[in-house]
């Protein structure tokens, strides 16, 4: 069974932008996206992370209508990955190629169209279509339907490690001779009036209304909590034997892949960091590298005062005194909760691609005694070509992924 995984596509539809180069130019930048969200407008916290200039009826047609958000984004971003990589739905062997993608929730926008209209007495007035457009599942449904992918195909919902859940299950696909190819990710989008509302009510986000840019400050000592986001990544895999017989480019490969549960807490994670220690030796074991063979660490970084700090002392202590250099992707885009694991995977593999490290937008001053190397104000180049993605959720569950440069 095939053991080394290629990464030979990618797509990306975020706030940084609607193509891998677009999305590297903004990462570098290190300036943050987040500014006032007229979704959210009169709510405690109303601003967010938004993608622009996504014209999804242009790309997709009119079925757009019957998709939610999270469903537009993912479609846009596997057509693009599949192109990307240089793969054909009309001649690939549709059975052998799988779709997995993460989703962390129940999609509330169209829900709460169907609950105005049933507050109101208008049960008539509910769309039949406010099942399939909101189900988790119907992302990677429709991207089945959409490029004629028939074989394996499902979600999954691990939280905010969701996107980084699918991509390490699509590896076992693949190394267990299941699948030829699979696209895995994650969608999702957060501007929902309820979802910013509950988590507003839980304390989870900035309320820095007056100065949104600088609201999503991962790791620094000054941060208040994180700030909603959305987006999609597609990575195409395949072993790296038939990518080469194809003659295609090969981005970055996937070598190892760790996934853990704190079994603490449904919302703080474990104060000792005992399911990310776990998740990233995982990761290492699974791909035979020591600590001191990772060139960088692209971490979940929420910009929440608890767990930034469980964090860095979980790292501190795998990585010790000389810790890799450390980006937080989420002070530029802001947390796209699902969709995260999966868009910080995608840049993990445009990190090594480009052998640079973004910066962290907005930090400034580390805090507490577990002090990572975290890059700052401008990118650094990357010496060693292996880098993890950390991703942790809700329930305290864990996924970690380390790829390695072609």
């Amino acid at each position: 069974m095939p053991t080394d995984i290629a990464v030979t596509g990618l797509g990306l539809v975020t706030p940084a932008g609607l193509t891998p180069e677009a999305n590297w130019a903004t990462l570098c930048a290190g300036r943050s996206t987040a500014a006032a969200d007229p979704v959210l407008h009169g709510l405690p916290v109303d601003f967010s992370c938004q993608i622009t200039g996504l014209d999804a009826e242009a790309e997709l047609g009119r079925i757009t209508r019957r998709l939610d958000d999270f469903i537009q984004f993912a479609m846009v971003a596997a057509r693009r990955a599949v192109r990307d990589a240089a793969l054909d739905p009309h001649t690939w062997r549709a059975e052998r190629v799988g779709v997995v993608l993460g989703v962390g929730g129940t999609s509330l926008t169209a829900y709460e169209k169907a609950f105005q209209h049933l507050s109101a007495g208008h049960p008539d007035r509910v769309s039949p279509l406010s099942v399939p457009r909101s189900n988790p599942n119907m992302a990677a449904g429709e991207v089945a339907i959409d490029l004629g992918a028939r074989g394996p195909n499902f979600s999954v919902s691990t939280a905010c490690a969701s996107g980084a859940t699918a991509i390490g299950v699509a590896r076992d696909l693949l190394r267990s001779g299941t699948c030829d190819i699979v696209l895995a990710g994650g969608t999702e989008s957060a501007r929902s009036r309820m979802t910013a509302a509950c988590f507003a009510r839980m304390r989870a986000l900035s309320r820095r209304r007056d100065q949104p840019h600088l609201a999503s400050r991962p790791f620094d000592s000054a941060r208040d909590g994180f700030v909603l986001g959305e987006g999609a990544a597609v990575l195409v895999l395949e072993p790296l034997t038939a990518a080469r017989s194809r003659g295609v480019s090969v981005q970055a490969l996937l070598r190892g892949f760790g996934s853990s549960a704190d079994a603490h807490h449904p919302i703080t994670p474990h104060p000792e960091g005992r399911g990310v220690i776990q998740a990233v030796t995982t990761a290492l074991e699974d791909a035979g590298c020591r600590p001191q063979d990772i060139g960088h660490i692209n971490a979940h970084g929420t910009s929440t005062p608890t767990n930034d700090t469980v964090e860095a002392a979980a790292l501190t202590r795998i990585f010790g005194d000389q810790p890799p250099p450390v980006t937080a992707p989420k002070g530029v885009i802001g947390h796209s909760l699902g969709a995260a694991g999966a868009i910080e995977a995608a840049y993990t593999v445009l990190a090594l691609r480009h052998a640079s490290i973004p910066p962290v937008a907005n930090f400034e001053f580390q805090d507490g005694d577990h002090k990572l190397d975290i890059v700052a104000a401008s990118p650094r180049p990357l010496t060693t070509g292996t880098g993890i993605s950390c991703s942790f959720g809700f329930g305290g569950q864990n996924a970690v992924l380390l790829f390695e440069a072609a």
